[in-house]
């Protein structure tokens, strides 16, 4: 910046052109500066550990399938639905975004679930979903995906959360959710360890005699709804995340509570919600009519695009 002041010193006296150049570079140096003041990635190695040991555990648990029994086989896909359906249906869908309303006994079951996913407790992943919402792809996004793949995916949960995350966290209306006895009881009470990795292995232990040894989309797709924003929709996410790959359609309407305009269809978090207020559990589902989708489509949506 000092070069450019010197040469703004000598053209002030010259073509006043050449000084509103060098005035237009000062502040496209100082912007460019700004934007490079970005404070260097402190790395959390307790998370790095425990993640390391986390995937290097389950890629051996996937040489023991063919030893398990059927019952333990049967019981695995039982967690992986509900602690699922827990983070889908729960900490995504009704605490994060309000798309419907729960009853008791459903907020029960859907934090219950949550806490066997071990994906923080619900307090915390609707405050950081809420910001990455207020704040996507701004540094102030808790897994902002323009810092890449890897960090988008799992290295945000390695390093020191940014202070734009923090200060913008912190300014987050969340007294819906501190009002919410569920909740807060999860967030104080309820062991995340005890029903990420005890209860499921004992169960199977105690239930059936298993042996112990055997242990339990930001960047690729398509942008029907809006091509000005990054999410993007993708079959291959929504058939193992229950529904949660059309991330296009849910960041464009957020407060849809199916995140997708078909349904069911690659989406059981949706057929569950359904489902619970065909019992009368769930209530006031929340969506977006055809023809607003549509209008939205035709306005800001890539026309080359398939989103069915």
């Amino acid at each position: 910046i000092s070069e450019f002041q010197n040469w703004r010193h000598v053209c002030n006296n010259g073509s006043q052109a050449l000084v509103s150049l060098c005035d237009l570079c000062l502040c496209l140096r100082s912007n460019e500066q700004q934007r490079g003041r970005r404070p260097r990635m402190q790395l959390v190695w307790r998370n790095i550990i425990l993640m390391s040991l986390l995937h290097i555990g389950a890629v051996y648990g996937f040489t023991l399938i063919p030893s398990a029994k059927t019952l333990t086989l049967i019981w695995t896909a039982l967690c992986y639905v509900f602690s699922g359906l827990g983070v889908t249906a729960g900490a995504h869908r009704l605490w994060s975004h309000r798309s419907y309303k729960a009853s008791f006994p459903l907020r029960v079951f859907l934090a219950l679930g949550n806490s066997m996913a071990s994906q923080n407790d619900i307090y915390e992943w609707a405050r950081d979903h809420r910001v990455h919402h207020k704040y996507s792809e701004t540094d102030a996004d808790p897994h902002n995906a323009t810092r890449g793949f890897f960090f988008a995916h799992v290295g945000w949960l390695l390093v020191r959360k940014h202070p734009d995350v923090k200060e913008k966290g912190q300014k987050l209306d969340m007294s819906d959710l501190e009002e919410d006895k569920v909740v807060m009881f999860q967030r104080s009470r309820l062991s995340l360890v005890v029903m990420c990795f005890v209860l499921p292995t004992l169960v199977p232990w105690w239930g059936w005699g298993e042996s112990l040894k055997v242990a339990a989309a930001h960047m690729w797709g398509n942008r029907p709804y809006d091509i000005s924003i990054n999410p993007r929709e993708n079959r291959l996410v929504s058939l193992s995340a229950l529904g949660e790959g059309f991330h296009n359609y849910h960041h464009t309407f957020p407060f849809d509570y199916g995140a997708s305009e078909f349904g069911w269809r690659l989406n059981l978090t949706t057929a569950f919600i359904d489902l619970m207020c065909f019992l009368g559990l769930a209530s006031d589902r929340k969506r977006v009519s055809k023809e607003m989708i549509l209008a939205r489509k035709q306005r800001t949506g890539n026309e080359n695009s398939k989103s069915d």
